[in-house]
């Protein structure tokens, strides 16, 4: 099977063929895919990484096949202000939740319950489907990563801290 050894993140030259895959299927080390072709291929890369949209994978005969997002089932997030937005928005990255900000509007993925908050703090949910690319964030590409760096509201907020000896 050909396998796809690296990433051509500045899309560089014409794709011979495509793959689309969803937010969680755009991060990986390793696997076997099959292109919206029909072609079976082994992605393996040295280490995970994220397949940005639009991005190459460069397969060992040189072709390449360009990754797509995929339509997924997303709650399109609205508000009456651009300040009540940015508030939902902190909201939502308080929650360490993935969420791709366009004009206008925040996209995540669906869940019910962030979805009543939203509604709760004054926001619009609209369900839509649509590719999901996300923000990248200060730790990378679209992934979140638990904290254990600072306290939520229902914690201690001296938790982390090591009790004084001596």
């Amino acid at each position: 099977m050909i396998r796809a050894l690296d990433i051509d993140t500045d899309a560089a030259g014409a794709a011979a063929d495509s793959v689309t895959l969803d937010r969680e299927g755009r991060y990986r080390r390793r696997g076997v895919l099959t292109s919206d072709g029909g072609e079976a291929f082994l992605l393996d890369l040295a280490e995970a990484r994220e397949l940005d949209d639009g991005a190459h994978l460069v397969l060992e005969d040189g072709r390449r096949i360009a990754v797509a997002a995929a339509a997924e089932p997303l709650y399109a997030i609205t508000a009456e202000t651009p300040q009540a937005l940015a508030r939902l928005a902190w909201h939502i990255g308080n929650r360490h939740l993935p969420a791709a900000i366009e004009g206008g509007r925040l996209l995540i993925a669906r869940d019910h319950v962030v979805a009543e908050m939203v509604r709760r703090l004054g926001g619009g949910v609209v369900e839509v489907v649509e590719p999901f690319r996300p923000e990248g964030g200060a730790y990378g590409h679209g992934r979140t990563h638990g904290h254990h760096h600072h306290a939520h509201a229902h914690e201690d907020p001296n938790a982390h801290i090591p009790a004084r000896r001596g």
